[in-house]
């Protein structure tokens, strides 16, 4: 496939989905491997890939034609790893303030919620990135299907599979555990 020229990318700007489609096919493989080495997470590289393509469609008519495109895709793909990387840390760091106000009990007790805690942390732990950032959004922040849906770009039914899933497998795990 030859690569995508000036004429393409204001085609792009112009609504042609042809064009884009072109620009996807050329892109697609490069983009998925640049993004796999920051992320280590093929599943998550995809998305990642799919989300970028998804703004770049909304916002074609800030594209240049007359700029360097790939520069522009790349750091585009950059900048959604570090706001990934940024949400794990945060999500990481709510996980210890919890086991600080959970430590903060009395001793028998407290050796317990540790313990159930170690568990269910050790079960959600062995869950996919996208699965444990569902569960999160659902759980901890309380978003419903479709909101979860929306913000991730992804389906209702996708969440709900996804929601599915995680709580079978923290079930499984949980009561291998306490058995």
């Amino acid at each position: 496939m030859a690569h995508p020229d000036e004429n393409t990318l204001t085609r792009v700007t112009q609504g042609d989905e042809a064009a884009f489609a072109e620009l996807y096919n050329y892109y697609k493989a490069p983009a998925l491997r640049f993004s796999i080495s920051l992320l280590k997470d093929e599943e998550e590289a995809e998305n990642m890939i799919q989300d970028v393509f998804v703004k770049i469609w909304i916002k074609r008519t800030l594209i240049k034609p007359d700029h360097n495109f790939s520069s522009y895709l790349f750091t585009c793909l950059r900048n959604m790893a570090f706001d990934h990387f940024k949400k794990l840390e945060k999500s990481e760091q709510l996980r210890k303030q919890f086991m600080e106000v959970m430590m903060s009990s009395g001793d028998d007790e407290r050796e317990e919620k540790e313990r159930r805690i170690c568990m269910i942390q050790n079960a959600v732990d062995s869950l996919s990135i996208k699965r444990k950032l569902i569960l999160k959004l659902n759980i901890e922040e309380g978003k419903s299907y479709q909101e979860i849906a929306e913000f991730l770009r992804i389906s209702k039914n996708t969440v709900k599979n996804q929601l599915v899933k995680a709580k079978q497998i923290l079930r499984e795990k949980v009561d291998v555990a306490t058995a």
